[in-house]
C-alpha cells in the first residue's frame, strides 16, 4: 500500500511539474511577444517606407510610363528598364531590416503591393456600371435593381430613396437599427450593410476567382430554390479608394467588362495584348499597353466608342494597398497601408493600420 501511495504521489507531482513547465514556457513566450510588439510596429512602418521607395523608383525609370503586372512592385520579374536600375535584384519577400549603427539583424518584412486602379471605384461607378457588374455576376433580375439603387442611395446625400433603393427609414427597422451613411464609402465592407447585398454577393461563391472572362449572363439569376452562384464577388471588382479610372494593364477580365462596349471577347483580347506570347500576365514576355485607345481598337472595339471608353482607362496607377508581414523570430504581425502617388515620384501614406 505504501509503495502504491508513493507511486501515485510521484505521478501527481510529475504532472504538476510538467504543467508548471508548460505554463512557464507560455509565459516566457508571451513576455517575448510583448517585448517584440513595439519593434514589430516599427518594422511594419519600415516595410511601408520600403514600398514607397520601390514605387518612387519605378516612376523614375525612363520610357516606362505605366504600371504593369510584370514589374517588380507587382511581384513580377521586372521590365527591361528595371534590370538597369537600383531595383535590379531586390526582393519583396523576407527583406532584412538591420540596425543602422550595429548592423545587427532586427527582423524581416515581406510586401504585397496591389494597385487599386485594377478595380472600379464604387464611389464613382455609374448606375450602368453597377448594373453591368451585377449582370455579369448573374444576380437575380429582381435583386439587381434593389442593389444598384441602394448602393447609390447609401453613398449620396440624404434624399428620397430611388425606386428600389433605401434610406435611413428602411435601415432603422432592422435589428440592430442603423442609419444610411449618405456619404462616400470609406471601406468596401460597408456594402454588407446595404439593402439587398448578401455575403454571397460580396465575397462570391466560386471556389476560385479566375481572371479569365466570365460567360455573360442576362441577369435572370437562379431558378426558384436554387442556391445563387456568383462567379466573383463585389470585393473582386470594386475598391473604395482610387483615382476612379481603371488601369488597362492590371485589371482582370471582369473589371475590363465594366468599360462601355467591352465584352468578354474584347477583354480577353486586351489581356492577350498585354500578356505577350505566353498569354500569362506578370511574366518576362509581357508587353504592357501604353496607348489605351489603340489597344481597344486592336481588341475589336468600335473606333467610334474607343475614344470615349479610353477616358475611363489609365496606364499609370495612383493608389496602392500595401500588405506588410513583419517578423522577429517566431513573432509576426500583419500591417496594411494605403499609398497615393500625388505626382511623379512623390508617394504619400494615406492610411496605416493593423488587426
Amino acid at each position: 500500500m505504501a509503495l502504491i501511495v508513493v507511486m501515485i504521489a510521484i505521478a501527481v507531482f510529475s504532472a504538476l511539474a510538467a504543467a508548471l513547465a508548460f505554463s512557464m514556457k507560455v509565459e516566457t513566450k508571451l513576455a517575448m511577444n510583448a517585448d517584440h510588439e513595439q519593434a514589430l510596429l516599427w518594422l511594419g512602418r519600415s516595410g511601408v517606407e520600403y514600398a514607397r521607395w520601390i514605387l518612387a523608383q519605378e516612376a523614375a525609370i525612363p520610357n516606362q510610363p505605366y504600371d504593369a503586372l510584370n514589374q517588380i512592385w507587382a511581384g513580377g520579374p521586372g521590365a527591361l528598364g528595371e534590370t538597369n536600375s537600383v531595383l535590379a535584384g531586390i526582393s519583396l519577400d523576407n527583406y532584412e531590416i538591420r540596425n543602422q549603427k550595429t548592423g545587427e539583424l532586427v527582423g524581416t518584412v515581406s510586401l504585397k503591393i496591389i494597385d487599386l486602379e485594377r478595380f472600379a471605384n464604387i464611389n464613382t461607378a455609374s448606375d450602368a456600371v453597377l448594373r453591368q457588374t451585377l449582370t455579369l455576376m448573374n444576380v437575380d433580375a429582381d435583386n439587381l435593381s434593389v442593389v444598384a439603387d441602394s448602393i447609390q442611395d447609401w453613398r449620396s446625400p440624404p434624399a428620397a430613396p430611388r425606386v428600389a433603393g433605401a434610406e435611413s427609414d428602411y435601415y432603422q427597422n432592422l435589428t440592430p437599427p442603423y442609419h444610411a451613411k449618405n456619404a462616400p464609402i470609406d471601406d468596401l465592407s460597408e456594402l454588407l450593410l446595404i439593402k439587398g447585398v448578401t455575403p454571397e454577393m460580396y465575397f462570391g461563391t466560386s471556389s476560385s476567382n479566375s481572371p479569365a472572362p466570365q460567360r455573360p449572363h442576362l441577369g435572370f439569376g437562379p431558378t426558384p430554390g436554387q442556391t445563387p452562384d456568383y462567379p466573383f464577388g463585389l470585393k473582386d471588382v470594386f475598391t473604395a479608394v482610387s483615382s476612379g479610372k481603371i488601369n488597362i494593364n492590371t485589371a482582370d477580365a471582369n473589371v475590363l467588362q465594366l468599360i462601355p462596349g467591352v465584352d468578354a471577347n474584347i477583354a480577353a483580347a486586351i489581356i492577350q495584348q498585354r500578356a505577350g506570347p505566353d498569354g500569362t500576365d506578370g511574366t518576362e514576355d509581357d508587353t504592357p499597353i501604353q496607348n489605351a485607345v489603340g489597344a481597344l481598337q486592336t481588341a475589336g472595339l468600335n473606333p467610334a466608342n474607343a475614344g470615349q471608353a479610353a477616358n475611363l482607362l489609365t496606364t499609370r496607377s495612383s493608389a496602392y494597398e500595401v500588405h506588410v508581414t513583419a517578423r522577429i523570430g517566431d513573432a509576426k504581425r500583419e500591417f496594411t497601408a494605403i499609398l497615393f502617388r500625388t505626382a511623379g515620384t512623390d508617394i504619400q501614406v494615406a492610411g496605416f493600420y493593423w488587426k
